[in-house]
């Protein structure tokens, strides 16, 4: 919608970014736009080297946080935090619809460039205003993570807990670090068969095929809480290690 280029860069690859932004022209505007939880693998931007490699070519950083929020950093300010770094991101979004439980998302940046997107912005110019009820939930979402930061504790324990659970069961969790956690399956049909039977026996998970995910790569993408109990997500861990078996994804 911007008409602007566009290139990509691969997966968490600084070379590879640098690489993209030494083929731009000097006195180009660039933009480099990032996840910061990734959401089909579970694991994090390198933010420091995306950084350093932004202010070496002049380029501004763009940091998509709708799985990060609520989630890293001590008190759930999300990547920055996490890093212990400040201001290094010139544009933040994020969704009011995973860590915050309402509707709608933001865009977050200085002042200047707040208003510049209000009357450039093709996709803002026509959207309607969030109802009042969504927006004072939002509201009191953000105020319940800087406030009660045990969750973002025990959201992480959870996290660790299954994701050691499935690889000591012999199943493929990527990089992940975070409550995202990709159990690899292989070819789509086996992703299918997997969802099928763990969902027989009461635990939710969704598959990820291709082309959303390369071939081969296909997955269950679950997900944990800090609502979750440890008995709760042994028997997850379970459920899904039997259908693993049956199925022939783990011996």
């Amino acid at each position: 919608m911007s008409g602007a280029e566009f290139r990509r860069f691969k997966h968490n690859d600084m070379e590879d970014l640098e690489h993209r932004l030494q083929q731009i022209p000097d006195g180009v505007a660039k933009l480099v736009i990032t996840d910061a939880v990734f959401s089909m693998d579970g694991d994090v931007i390198d933010l420091p080297s995306v950084a350093a490699i932004c202010k070496k070519y002049g380029a501004y950083l763009m940091v998509d946080e709708a799985h990060s929020i609520g989630v890293l950093g001590k008190t759930g300010r999300g990547i920055e935090e996490h890093f212990g770094l400040e201001d290094v991101i010139d544009i933040k979004m994020g969704t009011l619809s995973k860590t915050i439980p309402s509707v709608g998302g933001y865009v977050a940046g200085k002042k200047d460039l707040i208003t510049y997107l209000r009357h450039a912005s093709r996709a803002y110019l026509f959207s309607a205003a969030l109802p009042p009820a969504q927006t004072a939930a939002a509201t009191e979402s953000f105020k319940v993570i800087l406030d009660e930061p045990w969750r973002i504790e025990k959201l992480n324990h959870n996290a660790q807990l299954f994701i050691n659970g499935l690889k000591s069961a012999g199943f493929d969790t990527l990089l992940t670090t975070t409550a995202i956690v990709p159990v690899l399956c292989g070819l789509d049909d086996q992703a299918f068969a997997m969802t099928r039977e763990v969902q027989h026996h009461d635990v939710f998970v969704l598959p990820v095929v291709s082309p959303a995910v390369p071939e081969g790569l296909a997955r269950l993408r679950t997900t944990v809480t800090a609502a979750h109990e440890p008995d709760e997500i042994e028997r997850a861990i379970d459920v899904i290690a039997t259908a693993g078996k049956q199925i022939g994804i783990i011996q």
